[in-house]
């Protein structure tokens, strides 16, 4: 049935402002298309909230959105811009039927999306999503006048979420005497985090917190931390924070200005919680979480469980063998005894838990994984193409894995999002690393030619 979806990706409606489906017309629409399917779910009023990040096409898809829910029949609270996280915690605390999120996360401002928390502060599941796109394809019907939705807005939101992001940190740790500089991508959380990490005592230096509808993600945040980098050496700052646009991913800077990321936020999270009474001995990463994460895991007694590319996969992970921690190489880190979903603020604020209790600094909390060298080549394709069929490729790959035996590993993937094969091959040493790497992507390259000659 889920390959049935004509609108829904993996990660909610994503696309260009402007370009279908990402239009006011059509959000709109969804907006009552949700609307419909959640008053079935509930005899009463439902009620829906939405958050936004900074992007500029916010403002015109929450009105879109607003009035279609109304015509449904469904009130509105809205939180303004708001970290992703945030949104699945408030519509959780606020009794909604549901959450709507509008960001294109570390995206570009050009484009957006719109996605959706249930009651439980956890994506729809897939008969809901289906349920909507069957709306999407009847007639808009307008409810009775006085069955409209009312909107209201929600004064405190900010408040709220920061005072729980605090609570995920034992009240006995303060960040005192820690310099941290904040990079907050121009998003959802340039007003939330600084205040966070100042409320708990730190000194934090902000960047990245001057939104203006246009800047979010650009050249700063979690997918470009170089100016985070230099500042931090520059402020002499104990570690930097970098957030993604709508603040579910996390990227972090060591006092040397070394990046610290998802894999290794990861093994400080695990390292800190194994003697913890509720610790299950169990990490969730992904396919491309490097060997070093497994080894050092390995190592701590930790069993790391590979899923598929994409937060929602390692979620369904998590779920199956009931495990509390998981998480992506990109600083997606999902921590389930705390929240819902990824959350940058508190992953980052478990890190530095850590650091206060050990009374370490990041660069010592980090330096029990060692990272092995990743070459990664996209092959890309004018079309999608079944490598899996190229014996020469088959044997090519087996070839470099014999080579390797044992001291690191080959993965071929076609990408979900763009026509392109993803070569990538990891181990202890970069030149071979490297060459094989090369190889195995020219092998690729020349099966997909021979294909469509």
């Amino acid at each position: 049935m889920a390959g049935e979806r004509k609108y829904f990706g993996t990660d909610g409606v994503r696309g260009e402002v402007g370009q279908f489906p990402i239009t006011p017309e059509f959000i709109m629409k969804l907006g009552w298309a949700a609307g419909r399917v959640l008053a079935q779910c509930e005899g009463d009023q439902s009620k829906v909230v939405i958050g936004k990040d900074t992007r500029i096409s916010g403002y015109m898809f929450e009105s879109a959105l607003e009035a279609g829910l109304s015509a449904a029949g469904v009130d509105i609270m809205l939180l303004g811009p708001m970290p992703t996280p945030g949104i699945a915690y408030l519509t959780r605390t606020l009794r909604a039927e549901a959450g709507i999120v509008i960001s294109a996360s570390h995206n570009p401002h050009y484009d957006n999306g719109i996605k959706f928390f249930s009651a439980q502060g956890l994506k729809l599941a897939d008969e809901v999503e289906l349920a909507i796109e069957a709306e999407l394809d009847k007639p808009m019907e307008t409810v009775a006048s006085s069955r409209l939705g009312k909107a209201a807005r929600v004064i405190d939101a900010a408040g709220r979420y920061i005072e729980f992001c605090k609570s995920t940190i034992p009240s006995r740790i303060s960040l005192n005497g820690l310099k941290i500089v904040v990079d907050c991508a121009h998003g959802a959380t340039y007003d939330i985090a600084p205040k966070v990490f100042d409320e708990l005592e730190a000194q934090v230096i902000e960047i990245g917190t001057e939104p203006n509808g246009l800047n979010i993600n650009q050249a700063c945040g979690s997918t470009h931390p170089a100016e985070l980098q230099q500042r931090v050496l520059d402020e002499e700052a104990d570690l930097g924070i970098a957030l993604d646009g709508d603040g579910d991913r996390v990227i972090m800077v060591d006092h040397k200005g070394e990046i610290v990321d998802g894999d290794e936020i990861l093994y400080i999270i695990a390292c800190a919680s194994i003697d913890k009474p509720d610790f299950r001995a169990g990490v969730v990463g992904t396919l491309m979480s490097n060997l070093g994460l497994e080894h050092a895991l390995t190592e701590k007694g930790i069993c790391l469980h590979r899923a598929q590319v994409g937060d929602r996969y390692v979620m369904e992970m998590l779920q199956r063998h009931n495990l509390l921690l998981g998480g992506e190489s990109s600083g997606h880190i999902i921590c389930l005894e705390r929240t819902t979903t990824g959350d940058g603020i508190v992953s980052a604020l478990q890190v530095l838990a850590a650091m206060v209790e050990r009374d370490v600094s990041l660069h010592e909390l980090k330096s029990g994984m060692t990272k092995y060298p990743q070459t990664m080549i996209n092959v890309r394709t004018a079309q999608r193409f079944d490598f899996s069929g190229s014996a020469e490729v088959a044997a090519t790959q087996r070839e470099i894995e014999s080579q390797l035996n044992g001291r690191g590993r080959v993965l071929l993937r076609a990408s979900g999002t763009e026509p392109v094969i993803r070569v990538m091959v990891e181990g202890q040493d970069a030149d071979e690393v490297d060459e094989c790497a090369r190889h195995l992507a020219q092998k690729v390259e020349a099966a997909y030619q021979s294909s469509h000659s």
